[in-house]
């Protein structure tokens, strides 16, 4: 595994800068893929993280939206063109020109470092205002996890009482996805390769189904009955038996990232007239929508928190599955166990 940098010089506050004091950083599947260049864009060396929270030490002289202790995060983008159509509609995910907060490019040409770090600067559009009520270690997760599995439901109309939606895969983003299914009123069923998440998935997160996607018996049962699945799962696996659980006209969205491509068998496609699609984070407008609208239904995370010289164990536990359900670095108590 690649060296892990945990702490980076940073360059001044902009005018419309805001300053962090990074207090909690999760630690996403993506992480893991970059560090290791499954890809084949990573560039060393990188300071990773791009989902993280802490409390706001110093802003420009031109930011209007925060101010000095405000709790604020930072989530998977820190700059985008601000030209093109996607950006005018505040859907700066889908730029052509995105800069990712570590891993990317920013607009002086310099490497941009993520939240493994004691402090951030990021441009105020980039900063999310994290509410009062939301504990910030459960709440990191939450910007890119949460805001992946949120603006997938809202666009593609998963957010409907009633709605028959399955979620496959129960990780990080699939156990948020529950979470919000559930707060928007639909009907969930969780599809897993592991039985023994069946308990945790139906008595705490409260699925209303659970099926193991290996048991024929199961899958029969709910065969034709979704209205739409979302696929949080990040290896490459068949989808020609998730595509047989959708309704006619039900989609299945893509969210995980594979380092390999998927087959997609065009019979049931056409004969179901189905969808297959994808979607990826959301604009920071969403960002914030989403955020406030886990503060009001009380969803948060269910982390694990580590210190930082955990973090290459942590990996080593994520490569296998072994976490419940994400990892969360404690970056600001490590920090002052060190000084």
């Amino acid at each position: 595994m690649s060296q892990i940098l945990l702490q980076k010089e940073r360059e001044e506050t902009g005018d419309v800068d805001v300053t962090l004091k990074v207090m909690f950083c999760g630690i996403c599947h993506s992480d893991l893929s970059n560090i290791n260049n499954y890809w084949g864009f990573s560039n060393y060396p990188m300071v990773p993280g791009h989902e993280f929270v802490g409390i706001g030490t110093e802003v420009g002289k031109n930011v209007s939206k925060f101010k000095v202790w405000d709790r604020v995060g930072v989530g998977c983008l820190v700059g985008a063109c601000h030209s093109c159509d996607n950006c005018s509609r505040d859907l700066e995910n889908y730029c052509p020109k995105p800069i990712f907060t570590y891993n990317g490019t920013y607009y002086d040409g310099s490497t941009t470092y993520g939240g493994y770090s004691d402090i951030m600067v990021a441009n105020e559009r980039y900063v999310v205002r994290i509410p009062d009520s939301m504990p910030l270690d459960a709440c990191a997760p939450l910007l890119c996890a949460g805001i992946t599995v949120y603006s997938s439901m809202k666009y593609y109309g998963f957010c409907e009482p009633g709605t028959r939606l399955g979620v496959v895969g129960l990780g990080g983003l699939g156990h948020v996805a529950v979470k919000f299914a559930k707060a928007f009123g639909m009907n969930v069923t969780v599809i897993s390769t592991t039985p023994n998440k069946e308990k945790d998935a139906i008595e705490h997160l409260g699925a209303d189904t659970f099926v193991v996607s290996h048991n024929q018996e199961q899958l029969m049962a709910v065969m034709g009955t979704l209205d739409g699945i979302i696929d949080t799962i990040s290896v490459p696996h068949s989808l020609l038996p998730l595509l047989g659980l959708l309704k006619s006209d039900g989609k299945l969205i893509m969210l995980g990232l594979p380092d390999k491509p998927f087959e997609v068998p065009v019979f049931p496609l056409i004969f179901g007239r189905k969808t297959v699609a994808g979607s990826a984070i959301g604009g920071m407008k969403e960002t914030q929508e989403m955020i406030d609208f886990a503060a009001k239904h009380n969803i948060i995370a269910d982390i694990e928190v580590v210190p930082m010289d955990y973090v290459n164990t942590a990996m080593e536990r994520l490569a296998k599955g072994d976490v419940r359900y994400r990892f969360v670095i404690d970056v600001a108590s490590t920090l002052s166990k060190i000084a």
